[in-house]
């Protein structure tokens, strides 16, 4: 298929064929737009939106901004994966946001979720403390006071990382902390697709009254480059889906809080 052009589907396709032709097509370009699949199938964009979400469920995709890549998220640069679960991210964040209360000392992570809990603090009277430069600069906007660790930048996260940052920690605590993660399974935890972010996950966890895990549900059973936390680590899972049975019963065995975050429940 040649870019630029509209491939026409001679026939309608039912659900499972489409999507077998969505994949074709993801391998030979790297993104596909919902407007397009939507032309080439002769079906709504409605219906085009329900094959990309069963092709994620499945693990096969990734949602974008108006379409969906076949590239695994740890193979992504910081910019493409801010493109992906947006809408869910954005929920994710606002329900995160919701709990912080004045006067609290608060770490927020590096990462594509806890951004969004920057975007929606709804008070000036606390202090954050994070590793995440593009996080400093945007609460420094709102005129939030904020504690940017000093370190090494980790280019492909831009995340502050290394000995220096992790100085910096051992003399805080934190009344909450937001943590991201690449991966969570019922076997192994926590996980993290960049090892160099290993250590201050690990240490912001022990120097913190309460963690919070921000993560989305593409991320469900899946396990990332190394684990970072068990489940008797971290207090509450702040994510988009219900989870898989088995990933809840291991959250109820050592009561961890589960909260969805969707458009319907986002705290106002």
């Amino acid at each position: 298929m040649k870019k630029g052009k509209v491939h026409k589907q001679e026939k309608k396709l039912n659900p499972q064929e489409r999507q077998q032709e969505i994949i074709k097509l993801l391998k030979n370009k790297s993104e596909v737009r919902f407007s397009e699949l939507s032309k080439i199938f002769r079906v709504t964009e409605m219906t085009v939106r329900r094959d990309i979400e069963k092709l994620e469920e499945k693990k096969l995709l990734y949602r974008t901004v108006g379409g969906a890549i076949l590239s695994p998220i740890k193979q992504l640069d910081l910019r493409d994966r801010m493109k992906l679960m947006m809408d869910e991210k954005i929920h994710i964040g606002k329900v995160a946001a919701s709990l912080i209360k004045p006067n609290e000392a608060i770490f927020i992570d590096s990462g594509t979720t806890t951004i969004q809990i920057s975007r929606q603090l709804k008070y000036k009277e606390i202090t954050v403390i994070t590793n995440a430069p593009k996080i400093a600069l945007e609460l420094q906007e709102l005129r939030i006071p904020t504690i940017l660790l000093g370190g090494q930048l980790e280019g492909s996260t831009l995340s502050v990382v290394g000995p220096i940052a992790e100085t910096n920690l051992k003399d805080m605590k934190f009344h909450r902390a937001f943590i991201a993660a690449s991966g969570v399974s019922s076997n192994n935890g926590l996980s993290n697709a960049n090892y160099f972010e290993l250590q201050i996950k690990k240490l912001v966890i022990e120097r913190s009254q309460e963690v919070n895990v921000v993560i989305d549900s593409s991320k469900f059973e899946s396990d990332s480059l190394v684990s970072f936390a068990k489940f008797d680590k971290i207090d509450r899972i702040i994510t988009d889906r219900p989870l898989p049975q088995k990933l809840l019963n291991t959250c109820e065995k050592y009561n961890v809080e589960i909260i969805i975050a969707s458009e319907s429940n986002v705290y106002s």
